[in-house]
């Protein structure tokens, strides 16, 4: 007999933990848990999503003759963590074995290795061969190269897959389409309603389940529309090839007040937690652009954000963990400003962007990037806060997707190992990409001053500061030339506007 773990991410029946399991001897374990929900404050929306797909997977497995024990959070004698529940089963049982899937997380994988001798039961940990790219296979791809750069990783994959290939070349004659996927939004832009889903009774009581008992975490709970089962996750994909693919190329940048959704599929979640498999959707998007019904610009961003950038992200993880979590190249030191959990600045991106993550549980990329990344990159807020704080508003974050993301895209913690240099930015770049400006108390047009866009000032301000650090980038050439062209009044003007707007974050005040 053996006892079969099935973990909050691995809502799938073609699980590795589950590829040989025997229906009538095996039973299989799923917990809501303390632990779980708690290492960091997780958003309310993200604790009753996972519950409710957690349960209505679990009612699947019944459905389909498993044998289920399933824990449920506010079950009497819940003992509030993974071990704890598997002890108990194993107290119970005399199984022979443990079987898990390998944990996305690193601190869970750690945890479970030390079961076998805790418990003195044989502990097998399985690969997650959802994956397209083994831990292994990315080991070897990057033990011989100085820089880690998704684009050769993602032509491999694409090569691998045979994905819009025409033989060994690229469909199209190139390899890349981002060039043609920076658009602006216009005036008359039609977004397409957002997937909608009445709760069902399952849902219903999970929903009361959290309003219970994490009161004091971030976010709203209602209106709740995620898809919580394998059939609305794939209607959520339908929808967004028929209604969005066509125009999320040219618009997969775009922001614009009030519009959330924008162009992107809202399959993240469904993909990291296991309802859908990143290939099934890889292939469904290819077949939209052999279909002639969308562009290949369209597709191939998609694609690209698929097998490349997520399946480099999650190899990036594992081949610089654990020591990838302490990294703090920049030396930032400052704590996240309270705002970040109350949306309550005069920053109109940043109070759009927090409002809707504590809305929805969802910001798109460049949200998470080029407006609440640039912010705290800018004014040096400590890695180890804007991660805890990535990973708990967000319902598609985990660690192994979450910190890669945060600690070398958005802060370029690591010195450079994902990004060839720091994603910063001044108020230009949000005034182009969307039109948060217009509403916004500060003036994107001024450079310094009281009503001056903070971003301006702190843009170079970042750059003084880090200099020592930064000037040597060969990225960074032209931008440091023209610092050195500064005359000393504007200069000074900089430092100056920084340096009381960062006392004022400091204190809590209103900014």
């Amino acid at each position: 007999m053996i006892l079969r773990l099935i973990l909050g991410d691995q809502l799938n029946e073609n699980i590795s933990s589950l590829r040989d399991v025997n229906k009538l001897t095996d039973n299989i374990l799923i917990c809501e848990v303390k632990s779980e929900a708690t290492y960091v404050k997780h958003h309310k929306k993200k604790i009753a999503f996972l519950f409710s797909a957690m349960r209505h997977f679990s009612k699947f497995l019944e459905e389909s003759n498993f044998k289920l024990k399933y824990v449920k959070y506010d079950d009497v004698n819940n003992s509030g963590s993974l071990f704890g529940e598997v002890k108990k089963a194993t107290d119970i049982n005399n199984y022979k074995k443990i079987i898990v899937t390998k944990p996305n997380e690193f601190r869970l994988y750690s945890e479970i290795l030390e079961w076998e001798n805790k418990l003195n039961i044989h502990v097998e940990i399985r690969d997650d061969d959802r994956f397209l790219c083994t831990t292994d296979e990315f080991n070897t791809w990057a033990n011989d190269r100085k820089q880690l750069r998704m684009e050769f990783f993602y032509r491999n994959m694409r090569r691998k897959y045979n994905i819009l290939m025409d033989g060994d070349e690229p469909i199209g004659g190139q390899w890349n389409y981002d060039s043609e996927n920076r658009k602006p939004p216009k005036n008359g832009l039609k977004i397409p309603d957002s997937y909608s889903n009445k709760p069902d009774e399952i849902t219903k009581d999970v929903i009361k389940l959290v309003d219970q008992n994490f009161k004091d975490h971030f976010g709203d709970l209602l209106p709740f529309n995620f898809a919580v089962t394998r059939q609305q996750a794939l209607i959520i994909l339908d929808e967004f090839i028929d209604k969005r693919l066509g125009m999320f190329g040219d618009f997969q940048d775009a922001m614009i007040e009030g519009e959330p959704w924008m162009f992107h599929s809202h399959i993240s979640f469904y993909l990291n937690c296991g309802l859908l498999t990143p290939l099934e959707c890889i292939k469904a998007v290819e077949s939209a652009f052999y279909d002639n019904r969308a562009p290949l610009n369209a597709v191939e961003g998609f694609i690209r954000q698929v097998l490349g950038w997520r399946e480099y992200i999650r190899g990036v993880y594992w081949y610089k963990m654990p020591e990838y979590k302490s990294e703090n190249f920049l030396e930032a030191s400052r704590k996240l400003p309270e705002f970040y959990w109350t949306g309550k600045t005069n920053m109109n991106c940043l109070k759009q962007c927090i409002t809707e993550t504590k809305e929805n549980s969802y910001a798109h990329h460049i949200q998470r990037l080029m407006v609440l990344g640039n912010f705290v990159l800018l004014t040096g807020i400590k890695p180890d806060e804007v991660n805890n704080w990535y990973l708990a508003v967000y319902s598609d974050a985990y660690e192994w997707v979450e910190l890669p993301n945060v600690t070398g895209m958005i802060l370029y913690a690591d010195g450079g190992v994902l990004a060839s240099k720091p994603y910063a930015a001044s108020g230009a770049y949000i005034n182009r990409m969307s039109n948060y400006c217009k509403s916004c108390h500060y003036k994107v047009s001024s450079k310094n001053g009281e009503d001056a866009c903070p971003f301006n000032y702190l843009y170079w301000d970042f750059l003084i500061r880090n200099e020592n650090k930064l000037r040597n980038n060969p990225r960074m050439g032209l931008i440091y030339r023209n610092l050195d062209k500064m005359k000393s009044e504007k200069f000074e003007s900089i430092r100056s506007d920084s340096n009381t707007f960062l006392k004022r974050i400091e204190n809590n005040e209103k900014v």
